[in-house]
């Protein structure tokens, strides 16, 4: 049930706009989970979640930054081992792979779930992510080269 209902909670963070933990209690007993504001509350710990400000507005966002599990740890190796540049032009990241790599780092980019990127597409060595914003795309740049640093 608490995995279903984590589920639950980041599907709807990420196709809704949710300020406050009542109005995330309040979207999860109308998907039918039956929750108080401080298991809410407990939920949001567990899952990292951050409030970030979006088009001025703000709202919860995964933060995969503090994802500690082996899906992350699988990601950021697949992105280290296949990565090789990355320029941007304006909100479109372009990001450079060893010949054969672009969909398997994609596919670890999409994995990250971060929520600047709106959507990747891979071709042999070659990716390009539509980013939201121009300051979205470089902290995706900032982003990676963190995961590069490692």
């Amino acid at each position: 049930m608490k995995s279903d209902r984590h589920s639950m909670i980041i599907d709807l963070i990420q196709k809704n706009v949710i300020s406050t933990q009542e109005e995330l209690a309040k979207a999860l007993n109308d998907a039918g989970f039956c929750v108080t504001q401080a298991t809410v509350s407990r939920d949001i710990r567990k899952l990292n979640l951050t409030k970030t400000l979006v088009q001025g507005v703000m709202r919860y966002v995964v933060s995969w930054q503090d994802a500690k599990s082996a899906d992350f740890d699988k990601y950021t190796r697949i992105i280290k081992e296949g990565f090789i540049s990355m320029d941007m032009a304006q909100n479109i990241l372009v990001i450079k792979t060893i010949s054969g790599m672009a969909m398997a780092v994609c596919a670890a980019i999409d994995g990250l779930n971060m929520y600047e990127i709106v959507g990747t597409i891979a071709g042999d060595d070659t990716i390009m992510c539509a980013v939201r914003s121009v300051e979205d795309t470089k902290k995706v740049m900032k982003m990676i080269k963190n995961i590069l640093a490692d």
